[in-house]
C-alpha cells in the first residue's frame, strides 16, 4: 500500500457481514489445509522511504476502514461472522520490516512463504504487511497478505488501485478522513441482532417468495413446457458443476496434503502470450492453462509417469458492474485438463470450449445458494465437507487482470506483483496477474507433492516458451 489517490474508500468492502460463503472459507482456516489467505509480492527498484510508508498505511487504513475491522463469530453458528472495528488499530501491529541474509530472489520468496504460512493474530484485522529491504541489486520487496473473506482477486485489484501512486514523488494530500462509525460487536451480541433482523425481515421475505411462487404457478399454468424444460436443464447444469472431473488425480502428485507451500515466480509478456492465445483461437487465459498444462506434462514426463488428463479447478468471476467494490463474487468450476496432449494449439481449444460452458451453466453459482446451510454446519464437519470438494484436483489456476500502468510505492516503483492464491487442498495454486505489460505468475505447491522445484520451474518455463511459439505462426 502507498500514497492514496485521493479516491474514497469507504464503499471498498462496506457491508459488516460476511456473506455465507465468506463465512464457509474464514471458519476453514482452523484446518492448514483449508486456509484461504493469499499473498501479495510486490518487487520493488529501490528501498522506499520507511516512515512515509508507515504514514501511508495510516491513511490507507483510514479511507479503507475494512481494513481496521477484526471479525467477530457468533456463539453459536447460525449467522456469518462479521466485522467490527477494532478499537485498538495500530498500524504497527499490521506493518513489518526484515532485512535479508543473502538478498537472493530464492530467500525473498521462502521468506513469503513463511509469512503465508503462518496463521493471523487472533482479534485483529486479517491483513498484514512486510517491508523486505536488502533484495540483491539494491531492491526491495514489500510482501502483503489478506484473508480470502476480506476480498477476491479482483477486489484486491480495486484496492490497489485505490492505494497505489502513479508517481515517485509524494502527491498532496487531503485531509484524513474521519473513521466512519462502525457496529461494535461481540459473539453473543452479533448472534442475538441479526437473529432478530431475520425475525424482523421475515414477513416481507415470506410475501416476497410468496409472490414469487404465484408467479411460478401463473407461468407453470401458461407454459407448462417450458416450466419443466427449464427445469431440466438447471438439473443437468447442476450435476455438472457438482460432479468432479472423471479422471483420477496424478499418482506423481498424490503426496500433497496441504500442511507446507513453497513459491516460485514466472514472468511473460502480456502482448506475447495474448498473442499466443489469439493465433489458436483462444485467450489469453486459454494460453496461460494451455502453458500450465504443457508444463505438467514435462514434469511428469521427466518422473516417467504418463497422465492424460489432470483434474483442475478454476474460478469464475461472477462480478458485474452494479457490484460494489471488495468482498467475494466468483464461482468455481472444474475440469479435466488434456495435459496429455503435446500439441499447444489443441489444448487452447479445448480450454477455451470448456471455459465458455461453464461461465454459461445456469447452476453454475450454487456453491453460494449451498453456502448458508454449510455455514450452519459444526467447525469439524464444515472443514471436512471443504476438503472433500476441493481435494478433487491436481491444482488450481486463477487468471486476474491487474493494474496497466507503473504504481509506485512510497517512493520505491513497483517492478512486479507476484500473487500467490490460496492452496486448498490441491498440490499447486497458480496465479496470474497483470502489470504493467507483463503477466507475474506466481506458483504456491507443496513440496511433499512437488519434490524437485528446480525440475518444476524449468518444466512450467518450458511450457510457456512452448505456448509462446504460437506468437509467430
Amino acid at each position: 500500500m502507498a500514497e492514496s489517490n485521493g479516491t474514497p474508500g469507504t464503499e471498498w468492502g462496506a457491508s459488516t457481514d460476511m456473506t455465507p460463503w465468506e463465512g464457509v472459507m474464514w471458519r476453514a482456516e482452523v484446518d492448514p489445509a483449508t486456509r484461504s489467505s493469499g499473498a501479495l509480492v510486490e518487487i520493488l527498484d529501490c528501498e522506499p522511504d520507511w516512515d512515509r510508508l508507515v504514514a501511508a498505511h495510516e491513511r490507507v487504513t483510514r479511507a479503507i476502514p475494512r481494513l481496521r475491522d477484526r471479525v467477530v463469530e457468533p456463539i453459536v453458528p447460525l449467522v456469518p461472522p462479521a466485522f467490527s472495528r477494532d478499537e485498538k488499530f495500530d498500524v504497527g501491529n499490521h506493518l513489518h520490516r526484515i532485512r535479508l541474509g543473502s538478498g537472493t530472489m530464492r530467500e525473498l520468496l521462502d521468506l513469503a512463504s513463511s509469512v503465508y504460512d503462518r496463521p493471523f493474530q487472533p482479534g485483529r484485522p486479517p491483513w498484514e504487511g512486510l517491508l523486505v529491504e536488502g533484495l540483491e541489486g539494491g531492491r526491495a520487496a514489500y510482501v502483503l497478505k489478506m484473508h480470502h473473506s476480506l476480498t477476491d482477486g479482483q477486489g484486491l485489484v480495486q484496492l490497489l488501485t485505490m492505494a497505489h501512486s502513479r508517481t515517485r514523488e509524494p502527491t498532496p494530500r487531503d485531509p484524513e478522513p474521519p473513521l466512519p462509525p462502525s457496529e461494535q460487536l461481540n459473539s453473543v451480541t452479533l448472534l442475538t441482532s441479526r437473529l432478530l433482523r431475520q425475525a424482523t425481515s421475515a414477513p416481507a421475505m415470506f410475501l416476497n417468495r410468496a409472490g414469487e411462487s404465484v408467479r411460478l404457478a401463473g407461468r407453470t399454468i401458461t407454459r407448462p413446457t417450458a416450466v419443466i424444460g427449464d427445469g431440466l436443464r438447471y438439473t443437468r447444469s447442476l450435476m455438472r458443476v457438482l460432479s468432479p472431473p472423471p479422471v483420477e488425480r496424478s499418482p506423481l502428485l498424490a503426496g500433497s496434503h496441504g500442511s507446507q507451500c513453497r513459491f516460485v515466480v514466472l514472468e511473460v509478456a502480456l502482448a506475447d502470450l495474448k498473442a499466443a492465445g489469439k493465433a489458436a483461437g483462444g485467450s489469453v487465459n486459454d494460453a496461460f492453462l494451455a502453458a500450465l498444462l504443457g508444463g505438467f506434462r514435462r514434469y511428469h514426463e521427466h518422473f516417467g509417469v504418463q497422465v492424460d488428463f489432470m483434474p483442475m479447478a478454476l474460478p469464475i468471476s461472477l462480478r458485474t458492474a452494479d457490484d460494489p467494490a471488495g468482498g467475494n463474487r466468483f464461482a468455481g468450476a472444474r475440469f479435466a485438463g488434456p495435459v496429455g496432449e503435446p500439441d499447444p494449439r489443441e489444448r487452447i481449444q479445448a480450454i477455451r470450449e470448456f471455459v465458455l460452458s461453464a461461465r454459461a451453466e445456469p447452476a453454475i453459482g450454487v456453491l453460494e445458494m449451498l453456502a448458508p446451510a454449510v455455514s450452519r454446519l459444526p467447525t469439524f464437519v464444515l472443514v471436512g465437507l471443504t476438503a472433500s470438494v476441493t481435494s478433487v484436483s491436481d491444482f488450481q489456476a486463477s487468471n486476474i487482470p491487474g493494474l496497466g500502468h507503473t504504481a509506485y510505492l512510497a517512493g520505491a516503483q513497483i517492478t512486479h506483483t507476484f500473487p500467490f492464491g490460496p492452496r486448498p487442498g490441491v498440490a499447486a495454486m497458480v496465479t496470474m496477474l497483470s502489470y504493467d505489460g507483463n503477466c507475474c505468475i506466481g506458483f504456491n505447491f507443496d513440496p511433499d507433492a512437488i519434490t524437485d522445484t528446480d525440475v518444476f520451474e524449468t518444466c512450467m518455463g518450458e511450457g510457456f516458451d512452448e505456448v509462446l511459439e504460437l506468437r509467430k505462426t
